[in-house]
């Protein structure tokens, strides 16, 4: 009894501290997953995949997954959620966005999308919850919000400077799909809906979408590019990037509260630099690695709570 008293008193802090290491392990996964999926989203449309393509291996996997987890919880009403707000959320955050998203790699750099795309879904969520949740803006997030602003210009200075027309029609494009995925979660907040009802939800509804697939010919494509590059996409789109960086993100919410989880999907951008450079050889230009710093800094500033 007295020994083991002592090591409790010895070690006052291992309870603690393993669910919290636990909980960054988690979140730094999450993160990791979602920059292997940009990457692999780069990487498969040089190698001949088309966005639509990439979309299949996104939602279809998951979706057959997922299938008898909505089946049992009801389909009628969407597992409670409603066909309208099923379908809406479809759209700002299923299949829609994400091709959208894809097609932006098809006219700038990696280091544009991954980090264009998740600064305004941040410039976003803070202009959402202010106008149609009535959220207080402090100060420190007002400021944060204007450094990522001023990262946003350095990279497009890229576009417009060496890439040119396409290079900003690919920038407006990320813009956009930030915006979308921005309004997403405004409507989950709204609506109280968990992000795991609403990723089972917008998969299997995103399994509508195989039949139009299989007209426009998307099988015979994908199957002429070989089973390897086809599995690499279903892992790092269907599995890593889907519901594995979600369920990681959740845990690592659960363990650690949402105001220091938050820190995570802040941290994609510089690790979808890292691993694109080490994986497709693609390393950031000075303006892109001088816009990721200033992003990173606002990224910061906007998740305190002061």
């Amino acid at each position: 009894m007295t020994e083991a008293t002592g090591r409790t008193e010895a070690f006052p802090h291992t309870s603690d501290t393993r669910p919290a290491l636990l909980g960054v392990a988690c979140g730094l996964g999450a993160a990791l997953f979602w920059a292997l999926g940009f990457v692999a989203t780069r990487h498969g449309l040089k190698v001949g995949f088309t966005p639509a393509d990439l979309l299949m291996h996104r939602f279809l996997w998951s979706g057959l997954a997922f299938l008898p987890l909505v089946l049992r919880a009801g389909i009628g009403n969407l597992c409670g959620i409603g066909w309208g707000r099923g379908l809406a959320l479809m759209v700002l955050g299923g299949p829609v966005m994400a091709i959208i998203s894809y097609s932006g790699f098809l006219f700038v750099p990696l280091g544009h999308g991954s980090v264009i795309q998740p600064s305004c879904a941040t410039l976003g969520g803070l202009l959402f919850a202010a106008v149609l949740l009535k959220e207080r803006i402090t100060a420190s997030r007002l400021v944060g919000a204007l450094v990522i602003v001023t990262g946003l210009v350095v990279i497009g200075a890229e576009s417009i400077g060496h890439i040119g027309a396409s290079g900003v029609q690919g920038d407006l494009i990320f813009v956009l799909t930030g915006l979308m995925f921005a309004g997403f979660g405004t409507l989950l907040r709204r609506w109280h809906v968990t992000a795991f009802s609403a990723a089972t939800v917008i998969n299997v509804l995103s399994l509508a979408l195989v039949p139009l697939y299989a007209v426009i010919g998307g099988p015979a494509r994908v199957a002429a590019i070989g089973w390897h590059e086809n599995a690499l996409q279903a892992l790092a789109q269907g599995i890593l990037a889907g519901p594995a960086a979600l369920y990681l993100f959740a845990f690592s919410i659960q363990i650690l509260g949402v105001a220091r989880a938050a820190v995570f999907p802040a941290i994609v951008p510089a690790l979808t630099l890292l691993v694109g450079w080490l994986l497709l050889g693609e390393p950031p230009t000075a303006l892109q690695a001088a816009g990721l710093v200033t992003v990173l800094t606002g990224f910061y500033l906007a998740q305190r709570q002061r």
